[in-house]
C-alpha cells in the first residue's frame, strides 16, 4: 500500500495548485503527475501500472463489442455495442483486437462514423459492467466507459498510433483530474448524483484529451471546467437499481461532451474564461448537498419511477 505520509515534490489538493506548479516549473499536467508518484513507485511500476490499465480498457471495450444478449437483472435490455460495430464493419474479417481497430480505421474519419464509434466503445464497457465484466473504475464502475472510449477515439482517430507513452501520459491527466475532484467534491453518486460520477468521468476524460491534442495545461484545465459544468445537477435515478438505464447511455453523452469541451477549449484563449474549473468543482459540491436523496442513488425517483417495471415480486 502506498505510504501516506510521503512529501510530495508537487502537493496538489485544488486546481489553482496544479496549475501553479504547472507554470513554476513548464510541466505538463501529465509529468507532474509523474513526479509525485515516485514518490510512491518505480518508474518501472508506473508504468507498467499504467499499461495493466490499458490493457484491461481494450480488452473490455473488444469483449463488449463481440457479446450479444440479454443483460442480467430483469429489464430484459438488449447489448447494442455488438451489433453496432457489426453494422459500422460490415463483413471485414479480424481475429483479434489489434485487427478490430485496423478495421476500424480503415472505414475513415467521417463526422458520424467517429460518433458511432465513440457511442459504441462507451456502450460496449458499460454492458460489461451490467454483466458482471471486468472494468477499470474511472473514476467509478457506473461511468467506466466516458475514459476508454475518448482514449481509442483519440488513439483511432486523432493520430494516436498506439503509442505507448500517449497512453500512459493520457491517462495520467486524467488521473489527476479525478484526484481534484475526489479532495475538492465527491466522485460517489450516493453523495451527488450522477453529476459525480459521468460528470466527473467526463471532466477526467476532456482534460486528458485536451493536453494529449497539444493543448497547454490552462486549455486542458478548461476543457475539465466545460465537461462538469454541462453536467451540474444531473441526478442518478437507475430504473430498478441496476446500472443499466439510464446509466448505459449516459456514457455515451459523457464521452461526446468530453471532446466537445476539448475541441472548445483547444480553440479558446483560457485567460478570458470567466469560470474556473476549482469553481465549477465547488459548484457541483453545493448541488450535491442541495440534492434531494431520491435523486442520488436510491431508485427513488426520476426514471426509476416514472418508467413502469414488469417485474414479477420476489
Amino acid at each position: 500500500m502506498a505510504d501516506a505520509s510521503v512529501s510530495l515534490p508537487f502537493p496538489i489538493n485544488d486546481a489553482d495548485d496544479l496549475l501553479k506548479w504547472c507554470i513554476k516549473t513548464g510541466l505538463a499536467i501529465n509529468e507532474i503527475v509523474y513526479e509525485n508518484e515516485q514518490a510512491w513507485r518505480s518508474e518501472s511500476q508506473i508504468r507498467n501500472g499504467m499499461l495493466q490499465v490499458w490493457q484491461v480498457m481494450k480488452d473490455c471495450v473488444y469483449r463488449g463489442c463481440h457479446t450479444t444478449g440479454i443483460l442480467p437483472g430483469g429489464l430484459n435490455v438488449r447489448r447494442r455495442a455488438a451489433s453496432l460495430s457489426k453494422k459500422l464493419l460490415g463483413d471485414l474479417n479480424y481475429s483479434n483486437y489489434e485487427e478490430w481497430i485496423i478495421a476500424i480505421k480503415k472505414g475513415g474519419d467521417n463526422f458520424k462514423y467517429t460518433l458511432d464509434w465513440v457511442s459504441c466503445f462507451a456502450l460496449a464497457v458499460n454492458e460489461e459492467n451490467a454483466s458482471f465484466g471486468r472494468v477499470v473504475t474511472a473514476p467509478t464502475n457506473g461511468s467506466a466507459g466516458v475514459i476508454p472510449a475518448v482514449l481509442h477515439y483519440y488513439m483511432i482517430f486523432c493520430n494516436g498510433n498506439n503509442d505507448e507513452e500517449k497512453v500512459i501520459n493520457f491517462l495520467m491527466t486524467a488521473s489527476e483530474i479525478g484526484s481534484i475532484f475526489k479532495k475538492e467534491s465527491t466522485i460517489s453518486a450516493a453523495m451527488g448524483g450522477c453529476q459525480a460520477e459521468i460528470g466527473v468521468s467526463s471532466s477526467m476524460a476532456a482534460a486528458a484529451l485536451t493536453e494529449a491534442m497539444g493543448g497547454s495545461q490552462k486549455q486542458a484545465l478548461m476543457a475539465a471546467e466545460i465537461a462538469m459544468e454541462h453536467h451540474l445537477g444531473m441526478t442518478c435515478d437507475p430504473i430498478g437499481g441496476l446500472v443499466q438505464v439510464p446509466c448505459i447511455e449516459r456514457n455515451t453523452m459523457g464521452a461526446i461532451k468530453a471532446i466537445t469541451a476539448s475541441q472548445l477549449a483547444l480553440q479558446s484563449t483560457p485567460d478570458f474564461a470567466r469560470v474556473s474549473l476549482d469553481e465549477v468543482i465547488k459548484t457541483m459540491w453545493e448541488t450535491a448537498q442541495d440534492m434531494n436523496f431520491k435523486y442520488k442513488e436510491t431508485a427513488d425517483g426520476g426514471l426509476a419511477v416514472n418508467v413502469p417495471l414488469s417485474l414479477p415480486e420476489c
